[in-house]
């Protein structure tokens, strides 16, 4: 066996992951962005969260508006628990990044929620309850749920 070459003046392509598995280029220097804004980006998230639930908790018909949602007083009781769950999770959130403890199942059940409130807007979309304007509501919570599960598998 050739002992092992130091300086062979060529330089890799590809990096290595937690698995020793090669990544491209292009998808390391993704996930090195990621890595470096994710608590950042993690709080942006919780902080949208928890500030469109108290505005949803507060005038649930705004939001039924946008998205043209059937408003009766029975929906728009039901839009206020959704905003109530949506601001508790946005502080559960908050609270578990700034804690001092690691707070990993708080991230995976806050993750849960996400995914499921995408699953729950889709439906709704696809049954016509919804608008299609409220795809991006759905897009952005499968996006915040993924992301969360990354954040999760981190800690």
């Amino acid at each position: 066996m050739d002992d092992p070459q130091y300086d062979t003046g060529k330089y890799l392509d590809f990096a290595v992951d937690n698995n020793n598995d090669l990544l491209p280029k292009e998808r390391f220097k993704i996930m090195a962005l990621i890595n470096k804004w994710l608590n950042l980006i993690i709080v942006m998230i919780s902080v949208a969260t928890l500030a469109s639930g108290l505005f949803q908790m507060v005038a649930p018909d705004v939001i039924m508006n946008i998205i043209e949602a059937d408003k009766t007083a029975t929906s728009e009781h039901f839009f206020r628990i959704v905003g109530m769950f949506m601001f508790l999770f946005g502080g559960l959130m908050l609270h578990t990044i700034y804690s001092t403890e690691p707070g990993k199942p708080a991230v995976l059940w806050a993750a849960l929620q996400k995914i499921g409130a995408f699953v729950g807007v889709g439906l709704g979309i696809f049954l016509g309850i919804f608008s299609m304007l409220a795809l991006s509501v759905a897009l952005f919570d499968l996006f915040s749920g993924v992301l969360f599960l990354y954040y999760y598998k981190k800690l």
